[in-house]
């Protein structure tokens, strides 16, 4: 197993300290752990060995080796892998959820329980948007695989993925004009970030694919 550190983590936290969030960046990223830890939980329940685990600045990433025996090179339709994969990934927002409807029973103040509330449903609905490889991307993308293949599963989160992140630049746009807030403009160039390297994974990937189609 590898462990590594995003250095961009330190940018992060100097932004916020300067712009005074550092107490709810805090939360966030002590929640985002939980989040990717139940991603952990979940795989190594389901008998998955990590491969990676990184500290960036939006939690945890954590990558786990694809046994031998849950590939099939021979067949298009993806099998137990990609049920796997959705078990996997459910686990981290779920956790997120669970965690809001117990913050409604603790007797805390309430500020205190309004910022778990806040930071857990931002986590969730954060990542399940279907953005590849944001966690609603990736159950988007394993469900096709189930019904259409890997290669059609790619090209069609592929294209979801670019068409929400146009719109939700749009949205974050709008929101960081009216509120000013730099956890928005954190989370628009992450945004940015990952559907860039994704694109470009997906580019190379298809060359790859012509290549074989070709011999």
């Amino acid at each position: 197993m590898i462990f590594r550190i995003d250095l961009k983590i330190f940018l992060i936290l100097i932004l916020f300290y300067f712009t005074n969030q550092i107490e709810i960046y805090t939360l966030i990223m002590i929640f985002a752990i939980i989040h990717e830890l139940s991603h952990l939980l979940a795989g190594l329940v389901l008998k998955m060995k990590i491969k990676r685990i990184t500290l960036m600045p939006v939690g945890l990433s954590i990558e786990f080796k694809i046994p031998y025996e849950d590939l099939n090179i021979k067949i298009l339709k993806s099998n137990k892998l990609e049920l796997k994969k959705i078990l996997i990934t459910i686990a981290g927002p779920l956790i997120n959820i669970i965690i809001i409807f117990m913050s409604l029973f603790l007797n805390i103040k309430l500020e205190l329980k309004y910022l778990i509330i806040y930071s857990n449903l931002l986590i969730a609905v954060f990542n399940l948007l279907p953005i590849y490889p944001l966690d609603g991307g990736r159950i988007f993308k394993s469900a096709i695989c189930l019904i259409k293949g890997k290669r059609k599963a790619e090209n069609i989160i592929n294209k979801i993925s670019n068409i929400m992140f146009f719109l939700i630049m749009i949205i974050f746009s709008i929101l960081i004009y009216y509120l000013k807030n730099i956890s928005v403009l954190i989370i628009m160039f992450y945004l940015l970030y990952i559907v860039t390297k994704e694109n470009k994974i997906y580019k190379l990937k298809n060359k790859m694919y012509e290549m074989i189609d070709r011999e």
